[in-house]
C-alpha cells in the first residue's frame, strides 16, 4: 500500500522533473531562472538534482520564471503518478 506521504513525494519529484523539462524546452538556463525568480542558482541546482524539495512558493516562482502554469504542471504530475486505489478521492 502506497502511503500518502510517498505519493506526495512522487508528485513533487514529478513536478520538479516537468519544470526542468519545460525550462530546457524553452532554452532557459538556471542563470535566467535565477534572474527572473530571485532563487539562487545553487538552490535551483539542488532542486533540479532532487537534493531538496521546493516549497510551494519556490515552485510557483520557478514556474512563473519559466512561463508555465503551475496548476497545469501539478495536474500533469498527478496524472503521471496515479495513487493506488485506496488513496483516490
Amino acid at each position: 500500500m502506497q502511503s500518502s506521504v510517498k505519493y506526495c513525494e512522487k508528485v513533487v519529484t514529478e513536478v520538479v522533473r516537468l519544470l526542468r523539462e519545460e525550462r530546457k524546452k524553452r532554452g532557459l538556463s538556471n542563470y535566467a531562472i535565477w534572474k527572473r525568480s530571485g532563487i539562487s542558482q545553487t538552490a535551483l541546482g539542488r532542486i533540479e538534482k532532487e537534493d531538496c524539495r521546493p516549497t510551494l512558493e519556490t515552485a510557483l516562482r520557478i514556474s512563473n520564471a519559466i512561463g508555465v502554469d503551475l496548476p497545469t504542471i501539478l495536474k500533469k504530475a498527478q496524472k503521471n503518478c496515479p495513487p493506488d486505489a485506496k488513496h483516490r478521492r
